[in-house]
């Protein structure tokens, strides 16, 4: 009777654990696709293609929200190399970008991305974008809608997301004792480059629809500096979420789980 007793409440707390684990996994795409354009993926300061690497895996194989297409590579001189990755899967598609100087100013990483932008328009029609940026890729986002997007002669922004962007910039001392390139002199708080963003931001389009992700556990781009996205994005076009997770870190933003389901209900619900 006692062994009984123990199997039928271990078959109950497995099937309490797998109810647990079901509702915290994001969900699935649904099978009939997505109204959607490319999301374009913007790694931040010092990134790499393994920046948001295991984030698009997730995306593709795990949730099988889409598939990544392309990967974009942008040399120090700005020529760009374009990988074609295009599976025939289902839409939405993933663009990757990778900067090969990860650590060059706001305006130059502005520049190489329009044009990349711009060579998606010309070489893939691609009309329509939405962008993701974790970290300073967020604030060269900003950047780029406001001093490059040109329906001309650039894919329309339709939505930016921004994960981990101190668009009050860094406020660890420390961060600039170790740090002395162009990227980190435009991340120090009050910086000419930061000045920028907030004073060309009449230019931001009306119809641009902003999230903004955060972290309290993030000692990179602390609360107060994301938040600081509302000095440049009008309210009624913007979106907020700072994660109460003391635990969760800047580079840990893109590995959380949490995170993922924040931009597919965003982008793509």
């Amino acid at each position: 009777m006692k062994k009984k007793y123990i199997i039928q409440i271990t078959a109950f707390l497995i099937i309490i654990v797998g109810i647990a684990v079901i509702t915290y996994l994001p969900e699935k795409a649904e099978s009939r696709g997505h109204d959607s354009p490319p999301t374009v993926f913007v790694h931040g300061y010092k990134g790499t293609i393994n920046s948001f690497g295991n984030m698009l895996y997730r995306f593709e194989e795990q949730y099988e929200w889409g598939n990544k297409s392309l990967i974009y590579k942008i040399s120090n001189n700005g020529n760009i190399r374009v990988y074609n990755l295009n599976k025939g899967r289902a839409e939405p598609v993933f663009i990757q970008v990778i900067l090969e100087n990860n650590r060059a100013s706001f305006r130059d990483g502005a520049q190489w991305l329009s044009t990349v932008l711009s060579h998606m328009k010309q070489h893939y029609q691609i009309d329509n974008v939405n962008i993701v940026g974790h970290s300073m890729g967020g604030l060269i986002s900003m950047k780029y809608i406001e001093e490059y997007q040109n329906n001309m002669e650039h894919p329309v922004t339709e939505k930016l997301v921004t994960i981990g962007s101190p668009f009050d910039g860094v406020y660890s001392q420390t961060y600039f004792q170790i740090n002395h390139d162009a990227a980190a002199t435009d991340l120090k708080p009050n910086s000419a480059a930061l000045q920028l963003l907030r004073k060309t931001k009449e230019t931001i389009p009306g119809d641009l629809e902003v999230l903004s992700i955060g972290s309290t556990g993030d000692l990179i781009a602390k609360p107060k500096s994301v938040n600081a996205i509302r000095m440049i994005i009008p309210a009624d076009q913007l979106k907020t979420v700072m994660i109460e997770n003391n635990q969760l870190g800047h580079s840990e933003l893109h590995e959380n789980q949490q995170v993922d389901q924040l931009i597919y209900s965003f982008l793509w619900k």
